[in-house]
Parts: structure tokens; sequence; C-alpha cells
């Protein structure tokens, strides 16, 4: 009996210390870990995982073409019986997609972007080049293409193409 109460005592250390509450930010990935999640993703990786459920709730939505940086993958949830919506934020699109899934009242992800240069249409088909920095929410399917190179934005003005909107799903 002597034998089974510390065993007791040690497994009850070692369960609730699994589960302590702190407030230290979660561990950083490795940079072999980030490597696999880049190769394994659908999606670019966020650009800084430590940063990820940092940035601002409120951004734009949708528009100017082209990004520079993927910052989060969030999923916003509207509490079953009411309450304030609110999102959960990953570093890649597999990770977002799998809590979506699993959680009642969560809408699809979104991928936050981060734009140095972007488009702006004031009127339709009439375009701007708008140099400054703009966080926005996008669809994830939108990044394909758009990484934002040195000359997108000339090209794009010489050529446009049709406007994204949020049903380009």
């Amino acid at each position: 009996m002597r034998r089974i109460i510390p065993l007791a005592l040690i497994a009850a250390v070692i369960t609730l210390n699994g589960f302590r509450v702190s407030a230290e930010p979660p561990a950083s990935p490795s940079t072999t870990t980030a490597v696999k999640q880049a190769a394994a993703s659908k999606y670019p990786v966020a650009i800084d995982p430590k940063k990820v459920g940092t940035y601002p709730a409120l951004s734009k939505s949708g528009g100017g073409y082209f990004y520079d940086d993927v910052l989060e993958y969030r999923v916003w949830i509207v509490p079953p019986g009411g309450g304030d919506d609110y999102f959960k934020a990953f570093a890649t699109y597999e990770e977002a997609e799998l809590f979506a899934q699993k959680t009642r009242g969560a809408d699809k992800p979104l991928v936050l972007v981060r734009q140095l240069e972007h488009i702006n249409e004031p009127k339709k088909g009439v375009f701007e080049r708008v140099v400054g920095e703009r966080l926005t929410e996008w669809i994830p399917a939108w990044l394909q293409g758009a990484k934002r190179a040195e000359d997108s934005i000339a090209k794009f003005l010489a050529n446009p193409r049709p406007r994204r909107t949020n049903q380009d799903k």
C-alpha cells in the first residue's frame, strides 16, 4: 500500500502539470517542423508562427489581387445559442480546416494576409496602385498565383482581369 500512494501522487502531479494554465506563449516550432509543415501544406504557412493569434481581429475583407505575406489562418466561430463571434488562429491551413470540421458553429477557414502594395478599384474597371500596409482576410484559394512579385501590379494594370469576390470560392 505504501508504494501505491507515492506512485499515485507522482501520477497526479504529472497529470496536473500537463494541464497547467500558463501565460507563456506556445513553444515555437523548430525549423525542421516548420519546413515539414510548409512541404506538406496546401497553402503557404504563416510567415511568423510565433505571432499567430496576435493580429487585430478586425481587418479588411478580400480584394487587392496580390499578397505579400500570409499572417495566419482563421476559423470564425458563431457560438450556438448566441454570443459574440470569435476566431481561432492557426499557422497552417490544414490545422484550421481540421479545427473547423470538428467545431460546432465554425465557418470555413479564411487567411489573413498582409499587402504592402495592392490594387484598388474605386469604380468598376478603374484600377489604381496603392502603396501602404493593409491587412485583409481572403478565401485561401485566392492565394494560388497571387504572391506579389516586383512587377505584378504593373503587369496587372497593363492587362486587368475580373475582380475577385467572396463568391469566388
